[in-house]
């Protein structure tokens, strides 16, 4: 059995997302104590502690979401995420470089400006990698989607194609969690 979408529509599914949403941003703060520990105080050992706390939220948070079936788990919508997840990634370069120039424009230090630069092309390199998997392992569309509506995110640039109409009122962006309201009509 799988435990993919198991509590969604339950009445702990709540309950289930605020664990998710909790866990990942326990991971995030466990990364963060990792940096001030490192570069504030010199404390490796500790930084590496962290990490391994981080690591561990990071995931507590994805198995939380995947009971409640907040990442896709057949086949075909796993690849079509994948596919708008790797668009966005390569938006997330540009996104991200905007940032670092307004970061760098307010007079922010510029060890941190070139930390932001060096996160963009990591963004970057992700989309690389999740076209490289796509191509690599997803089946071939078969459908033809030329005729299909594309929404995109504002926030983070994923692109979901079909009717979003057709979505609940508390459909949320898969990799940034915005509301279905922040997402816009592509236009050719």
């Amino acid at each position: 059995m799988s435990i993919y979408g198991q509590t969604k529509g339950t009445e702990i599914e709540k309950q289930i997302a605020q664990l998710a949403t909790g866990e990942a941003i326990g991971g995030a703060m466990y990364y963060a104590l990792a940096k001030v520990a490192k570069e504030q105080f010199g404390l490796e050992d500790v930084a590496k502690e962290f990490v391994e706390l981080g690591n561990q939220e990071t995931n507590h948070g994805a198995f939380y979401a995947s009971l409640n079936g907040r990442y896709p788990y057949d086949e075909k919508t796993f690849w079509q995420m994948v596919r708008g997840l790797s668009k966005a990634e390569y938006k997330g370069e540009n996104n991200i470089n905007q940032l670092a120039d307004k970061l760098a424009s307010i007079g922010i230090d510029e060890r941190a400006v070139e930390q932001v630069r060096e996160f963009a092309l990591q963004e970057k390199h992700h989309g690389e990698v999740t076209e490289a998997i796509i191509n690599k392992y997803a089946p071939k569309e078969n459908e033809d989607n030329s005729n299909k509506p594309v929404y995109v995110c504002r926030v983070c640039g994923f692109e979901y194609v079909g009717d979003l109409d057709k979505e609940p009122d508390d459909y949320k962006c898969p990799i940034c969690a915005m509301p279905k309201t922040a997402f816009e009509k592509k236009t050719l």
